[in-house]
């Protein structure tokens, strides 16, 4: 799963979210680092659509504009968690191995540097 979809379907788990709001929460969820353009995020959000991980909740007019609130499905939900214990089961493989590679004294140079 890619990083923009991961934080949709997160900013999307708490409650239904129109298009704005999806927008907001993701780049607050992702501090900042991802952000997404209205034509991006609008694309993403019909491909998921039709992917089965999430509906359109309701639509109300706010200023004589159509709002579409979106909420994901039990497979956008299913698909969320199995996301996240992947990451999980990943960062934890990670960790034992810079903790591997610590205790024995052989970690090379610090991260991030060359």
């Amino acid at each position: 799963m890619q990083e923009p979809t991961f934080f949709i379907l997160t900013a999307l788990a708490e409650e239904p979210r129109h298009g704005y709001g999806v927008m907001r929460a993701v780049a607050d969820l992702s501090d900042g680092r991802i952000t997404l353009r209205a034509g991006t995020l609008y694309a993403a959000l019909d491909r998921l659509a039709a992917d089965g991980l999430l509906v359109v909740d309701r639509e109300e007019a706010v200023d004589g504009r159509l709002r579409r609130y979106y909420r994901l499905t039990r497979h956008g939900v299913g698909a969320l968690g199995a996301e996240v214990e992947r990451l999980r089961t990943n960062a934890d493989l990670a960790a034992a191995r810079i903790r591997t590679a610590g205790n024995k004294g052989t970690a090379g140079p610090a991260l991030g540097t060359a």
